[in-house]
């Protein structure tokens, strides 16, 4: 009984690394690229270290200048292995503008108010 519950805990194990689909080398953890044939912790966190260093990989070919990492590695987990896009979307800088002109417009409207006042208090002494 054990030894087939044994075998149906690994033919599990197995089947959800068969249909877990390509890691991301941009956003995958340390968890995650353990769980690749042939990659451990130490090699985990060399390409987490190299990310962070380095920004995000542009290719699965960029894989082979983490140290620990050759062609032939690479070659090996290429089908095990994406890329996406890392980074984030870049702030549109035209939204802050108009905030900004909003801010202003009434600021030149109180200073006409104030300068209607002056001249009024001018006129009053006369």
């Amino acid at each position: 009984m054990k030894k087939l519950l044994l075998i149906l805990l690994a033919c599990f194990a197995f089947s959800t690394s068969v249909f877990a689909g390509p890691v991301n080398l941009n956003s995958a953890t340390t968890v995650e690229l353990e769980a690749l044939n042939g990659v451990g912790p130490v090699k985990a966190k060399a390409i987490m270290d190299y990310r962070t260093k380095n920004g995000p990989f542009k290719s699965v070919d960029d894989l082979e200048m983490v140290p620990g990492f050759g062609k032939k590695t690479v070659d090996k987990l290429r089908a095990d292995l994406t890329v996406t896009s890392g980074a984030a979307p870049s702030k549109v800088e035209g939204k802050a503008k108009p905030e900004a002109k909003k801010d202003a417009a009434p600021a030149k409207a109180d200073d006409k108010a104030a300068k209607k006042d002056d001249s009024k208090k001018a006129a009053d002494k006369k």
